[in-house]
């Protein structure tokens, strides 16, 4: 990214690479897609329609220009929706004013661009595969019920959506015939489709333009995007943000783009880069503050990386950026040319393609879930509650409660990992590694390896581990810290001062090994320096095993010297 900034814009678009006619297909299917789900995101939170449709305009063709995982499609999700919703609601603004939706969308921009400036995607860093799996598959599951109503005719009840499922598969009876035999015959000709090798890549825009052009032809009484609202033959104009909001926004709009930016933190592992680039999480920020700033100067809301619109443009053979680039072009020329005829689009076959794309989102995750589910019960703990939080809670909470569960996760198996062993000298000068003894040998240098992190959960087991300095006389415990970080906790720095009072009073030392130049100040201002006394502290070196032989010099002289001294 620095060599791009380096090179200006040239080498920025010389970065952009090629469109491919994959891509262009893609795009269409894109934008079809944006026009019903975008209005059904919008309309189901309370929202202007159209600001709905909007949001796969500007913000699709800026972020895509602009994001370091070139597949992702930035535009409204339903979790966003919601979430903007609920923070006007609690603000006590109206959700269908221009002005309130504009500044609501630039303030979570701006917080967005701060997010990646600041570089604060290090922290989704912390949030382990097992969590982002459950997340992931939990977005997916979403977007599956989502749709369900516009499939079958039946919109299921109950906040928690694997509810809202079960509630669904209960009422089956009450679906309605001629939705769901659209939606079937959708995903059938989808399949049949990409059956066909040459078809794969547009089975999704097939489908789509075959079987709504068989319902109008047969006059299929089903609901069409017409029915949700009018598409006006019109691009979207400037739109000024209502500043007298932003006091009350300013909580709401880190909500909203915190969940905007936990849902594009999925994407990536999820749609690696065909060009093998890496993605960049900071710029990823950086390029949806962008797509927000200026997406809510024209009239569109909130957005942010899509998880649906994404599959869609990648089942639909998506190889570049430019799919989504083209998606929102598309969009805006079907909009200005022909949103009679996008209005004649049935929502079963939008239903059915969903069901398709959400679908093959939870297939995709089959490998991460298996692995997970393989590796500990702790992790696959944290997959599962990650999910059920997603399924059953707002998807702010939801975030929360799994950078809670990457947290605990970090901490369970860090305090697990860290371990003392000892280390003997062998006739070939090396070291091999063995069991702590229970007590501590007099008259001799014992060697121990700390392996740790000194974080404060470890520290009752390495403490437990330390041999007992019982009849301890004229013995050194030379302790290697070489691992430990350059500021340790003052947890650990407690740790060894009791271990070096305990052993003074039986007569004998402790001597650290490998110290960072850091830990060696600490251990200084903290007065266990003072206590080691000289030669207590052997700093690190670029030979790994120079300090631990310094330290066992030491430990043999002292002891030499208390033997001579009586």
């Amino acid at each position: 990214m620095a060599e791009r900034r380096r090179g200006g814009p040239r080498a920025w678009l010389r970065g952009l690479g090629r469109p491919r006619p994959a891509d262009a297909a893609s795009g269409a299917v894109t934008g079809l897609f944006s026009i019903p789900e975008g209005m059904a995101y919008a309309a189901i939170a309370g929202f202007n329609p159209v600001a709905g449709l909007y949001a796969g305009v500007v913000p699709a063709i800026v972020g895509s220009l602009t994001s370091r995982t070139v597949l992702m499609v930035t535009t409204l999700t339903s979790a966003i929706a919601l979430t903007s919703q609920s923070v006007l609601s609690d603000a006590g603004l109206d959700p269908k004013d221009a002005g309130n939706v504009a500044v609501l969308t630039v303030m979570v921009g701006v917080v967005m661009l701060l997010m990646g400036v600041l570089r604060l995607g290090v922290v989704m860093s912390f949030v382990s595969n097992a969590v982002m799996t459950g997340f992931a598959t939990g977005i997916a599951l979403q977007i599956i019920v989502g749709v369900l109503k516009d499939a079958t005719g039946y919109a299921p009840r109950g906040d928690n959506k694997l509810y809202q499922l079960g509630d669904w598969l209960a009422h089956i009876g009450s679906w309605q015939g001629a939705a769901t035999l659209v939606a079937v015959i959708t995903v059938v000709v989808w399949a049949a489709t990409r059956a066909v090798r040459r078809l794969e890549s547009v089975a999704l825009l097939v489908a789509m333009v075959v079987v709504s052009v068989g319902v109008g032809i047969a006059g299929t009484d089903v609901e069409l995007v017409r029915d949700i609202a009018h598409i006006p033959g019109a691009l979207p104009l400037f739109s000024a943000p209502d500043l007298s909001a932003v006091p009350h926004l300013i909580g709401g709009a880190f909500s909203v783009a915190l969940v905007g930016l936990a849902q594009a933190a999925g994407i990536a592992p999820s749609m690696p880069n065909p060009d093998g680039s890496r993605s960049d999480v900071d710029a990823d920020f950086r390029s949806q503050g962008y797509a927000n700033v200026l997406g809510g100067l024209f009239q569109a809301l909130p957005s942010g990386g899509s998880m649906s619109r994404t599959g869609v443009a990648v089942s639909a053979g998506a190889r570049t950026r430019w799919a989504g680039v083209i998606s929102g072009v598309f969009l805006a020329v079907v909009v200005l040319l022909c949103g009679s005829l996008a209005e004649r689009i049935p929502m079963p076959v939008i239903g059915g393609l969903i069901l398709v794309v959400g679908g093959e989102l939870i297939w995709g995750k089959r490998r991460d879930i298996a692995l997970v589910l393989r590796t500990s019960r702790l992790s696959s703990a944290a997959m599962l509650l990650t999910f059920l939080a997603t399924t059953g809670l707002p998807l702010q909470q939801a975030i929360v409660i799994g950078a809670v569960l990457s947290l605990l996760l970090y901490c369970v198996q860090s305090a697990r990992q860290a371990k003392l062993v000892v280390l003997s000298p062998t006739a070939t000068g090396g070291w091999r590694t063995g069991d702590v003894p229970k007590v501590l040998p007099p008259g001799e240098v014992t060697v121990l390896d700390y392996a740790g992190t000194s974080f404060f959960a470890e520290l009752p087991r390495i403490e437990a581990g330390l041999p007992s300095v019982a009849g301890a006389r004229d013995a050194v415990l030379v302790l290697v810290v070489r691992t430990l970080p350059d500021v340790p906790s003052s947890a650990v720095i407690k740790l060894l001062d009791r271990y070096a009072r305990a052993l003074e009073k039986e007569g004998g030392r402790l001597v650290l090994a490998g110290a960072q130049p850091a830990f060696v100040e600490v251990v200084r201002a903290t007065g266990l320096g003072h206590r080691l006394g000289e030669g207590g502290v052997v700093p690190a070196s670029p030979e790994v095993l120079g300090p631990l032989e310094s330290a066992v010099a030491e430990g043999e002289r002292w002891i030499a010297a208390r033997r001579a001294g009586g």
